[in-house]
Formats: structure tokens, C-alpha cells, sequence
């Protein structure tokens, strides 16, 4: 495959986000002009980097490679990962790891271009606008491949990815992965009752009911961002958090400095939904903000009410976003319960770079038929959507 990539090109890799100033990292991952993405920002990065949520000793040492211009400066990067795990990706591989170690091989470690933790589209092929940004793209296709091979490195791993960056990856020998996840799309609602009022009558008494019961105990939702993020909040934040990612998944990624660092980094960045009962809180939804996205994260409560969950992560996320004018919300991995609830299914995109042959074609096999899958699945779940164009056509719900 390498044969075939550019070789007027200077890729270095560096192994730390602080050996890459954060305006010329910025510069590539959100250019002035282009839709803001925040994890791709240097300081949300930088910050799993530092609190050491994502380093070596986790599991996740850098290998980001940075492709430079004719003064030296980066004019893209890709932010990369050496894994001794396949934890923390949400593109789930731990069967193909099974599958090569048993025929003899090795499989870890292997390299990840991702955000750590975080299942959320985006660039993943970083570059600065210009006119010759596709050729860089394939430059920096070529060289996580050709980093792979020089270390003899099973594979390399570009997780949800546009559908632009998965196209030039897959031109690039990178075979190509689907999957699904659910979003909410602002179709120029003025508030929540316009969205109520697209739905099918009832799901719509189905939500109002919901939202109603979820804080019928006497629960105040309040919406935190900027200056109202203090320590305190984190730390009730925190509790919520650490309580769900124990049960969810035995130990939780992030660190109570994590939080403390994108605060200050990236407040205006970050809203906080959060339940209190008198001046306690008791449950909070962590999210960031793009420029034309709400994205949720984190949940967590210390108490088990009725639809609370829903009421914090799904109905005022959509509240929030339709409020503020952005595009649409994307609520994490996984639920097709989120589909009753206005979220859309959507395609998500990842490529897979393969050193052995023989295990890359049948992956290649099993991809072709998972890819026809999930549109299978995308296609059957748009069914079950609970807009009014489908209440008197769509299956009984």
C-alpha cells in the first residue's frame, strides 16, 4: 500500500501533545471558518493528556503524527494512539484481536486515530484549508500505514470519522467499517412545542408525560456553563459520573483533574445539566458544545427516579440546542431507545489499515457483510421515528 504514497512529504511523530503548540495543532483541527469541533481542540486533548487519563500508563501513548510545510509549520495533523487494549474505542474489535492471536499472531499493540473515550464524529485527517488539503489527507493516511509497518504494528484503527475522511482512507487501502448512532436534527424548531407538535400524537402525550414525571419529586433542573463551572459542581459532577462509568464499564477513564482542567480550559465549551433537589444536586448530564452541535456525554445520579435520564440527557439537551440554534444533538454511543424520542439513526464511519494479508481479507469479508447490515438495520429503524409522517404508515409502536 505504501508503495503508492507520496514521498515529497515530511511526517514527524511526536508523543505528546506538548510538543505541538497549541495554535498550530488548532489551526489544523479547528480552522478559523470551518465547523468548530471541541474534541479536537488542542485543550481537551491536552487535558486527557496531562491529567493522565490518556498516556502510556493507560494505555494510550501518543504517536501523533504531524505533517509539516515549506516553513516548518504543521499543515495537518493526525491525532494517533499506540493501544495495548481495544478499551475506550466504542468500534468494537476485541473478536478480530481474539481471532489472530489464537492463529498465532499479534495483534496489540496497534494504532489508534481517535479521541480518547469518545464516541463522537469528526475530522480525523487534520487539515489546514488550502488547495492541495486532500493530497495532505492521503499523505497522512499513508504515513499511519507506513508507521505500522516500519514497527511492525498489526494494524491501524480510524474510528468515527467523517464520511469524507473514510472515503480517502479507503482509497488509501483502509478497509472500510459502519455502525450507528443516534442524533436529534433542529428542523428550525422555535422551541420544544414545535417539536412536540411534528410528533405523532402519542408520542407526544408519551414525552409530555415523561418530562413531567421525571421531576414530580420536587426536582429544579438547572443549565451550568462559563463562570458557573466551580469545583464544587465538578465535584458533584464527578460523584455521577464515577458512579455510572463503575457500573457501566468497572472502572471509569477519566479523573477528577480531568474535569478540573477542561473547566478551565474550556468552560464556554461545556454545559452542565444538572437536577437538584433544594441546594443538593442529584443527578448531572455532561456536554459539549460545537458550533452547529450539542454533544452529550457524561450522566450519572444519585438517585433512581423515573425518566430522569431521559429528561436530562434527551429532552433538555434538545431544549437547549433548539434554544441556542444549533444543528442537531448527538447523545453518545448506542439506544435504540433514543429513536421513540426524535433521534435519528445515522451511519457512523471508521477504516482499518491491516498489515497480514490473509487476516485482512477476512476482516475485508466480514465488513462487507456488516456494512449491509447496519444500513439494513438504519433502514428498518427510521420506521419506528415518532414524527406524524409516520403514524398512520409505520409498524405498531
Amino acid at each position: 500500500m505504501t508503495d503508492t504514497a507520496p514521498t515529497d512529504a515530511t511526517i514527524t511523530v511526536v508523543s505528546s501533545l506538548s510538543d505541538i503548540a497549541r495554535e498550530d495543532w488548532d489551526a489544523c483541527a479547528n480552522p478559523d471558518g470551518e465547523t468548530y469541533n471541541p474534541f479536537l481542540a488542542h485543550d481537551f486533548l491536552w487535558s486527557l493528556e496531562e491529567s493522565g487519563a490518556a498516556t502510556a500508563k493507560s494505555g494510550w501513548l501518543g504517536q501523533h503524527l504531524v505533517l509539516a510545510d515549506g516553513d516548518g509549520s504543521p499543515s495537518a495533523v493526525l491525532p494517533c494512539y499506540l493501544k495495548s487494549h481495544s478499551m475506550g474505542e466504542y468500534v468494537f474489535d476485541a473478536g478480530w484481536a481474539d481471532a489472530f492471536e489464537r492463529a498465532g499472531g499479534r495483534y496489540y499493540p496497534k494504532l489508534q486515530a481517535s479521541v480518547p473515550f469518545t464516541p463522537v464524529t469528526g475530522r480525523r485527517l487534520l487539515v489546514k484549508p488550502s488547495p492541495d488539503a486532500d493530497r495532505s489527507r492521503a499523505i497522512l493516511a499513508h504515513g499511519a500505514a507506513t508507521l505500522a509497518e516500519r514497527h511492525t504494528i498489526s494494524s491501524v484503527h480510524v474510528t468515527f470519522a467523517t464520511e469524507s475522511d473514510w472515503r480517502i482512507l479507503g482509497s488509501a487501502g483502509y478497509l472500510q467499517r459502519t455502525d450507528q448512532q443516534y442524533h436529534f436534527f433542529n428542523d428550525g424548531y422555535g422551541n420544544f412545542d414545535d417539536f412536540l407538535a411534528a410528533l405523532a400524537s402519542r408520542k407526544r402525550k408519551t414525552i409530555r408525560r415523561e418530562r413531567r414525571d421525571a421531576t414530580a419529586s420536587g426536582l429544579e433542573i438547572v443549565h451550568l456553563t462559563g463562570s458557573d463551572l466551580t469545583e464544587s459542581v465538578w465535584d458533584a459532577f464527578f460523584t455521577f459520573y464515577m458512579d455510572t462509568g463503575a457500573r457501566k464499564w468497572g472502572r471509569p477513564y477519566l479523573n477528577r483533574t480531568f474535569f478540573s482542567l477542561i473547566g478551565e480550559r474550556m468552560a464556554d465549551r461545556i454545559l452542565l445539566i444538572m437536577a437538584k433537589r433544594g441546594d443538593t444536586f442529584v443527578a448531572g448530564a455532561l456536554n459539549m458544545i460545537g458550533s452547529d452541535a450539542l454533544y452529550g456525554r457524561y450522566w450519572g445520579t444519585t438517585e433512581n427516579l423515573p425518566f430522569l435520564h431521559f429528561e436530562i440527557c434527551y429532552y433538555q439537551a434538545i431544549d437547549w440546542a433548539i434554544a441556542h440554534k444549533l444543528a442537531r444533538v448527538e447523545a453518545g454511543a448506542q439506544g435504540e431507545h433514543k429513536v421513540t424520542r426524535g433521534y435519528r439513526p445515522l451511519t457512523t464511519y471508521s477504516a482499518h489499515w491491516i498489515a497480514h494479508s490473509g487476516f485482512r481479507d477476512a476482516v475485508e469479508a466480514f465488513l462487507r457483510q456488516e456494512r449491509q447490515q447496519v444500513a439494513r438495520d438504519n433502514k428498518v429503524l427510521e420506521e419506528y421515528l415518532p414524527f406524524k409522517q409516520s403514524e398512520e404508515t409505520g409498524p405498531e409502536r
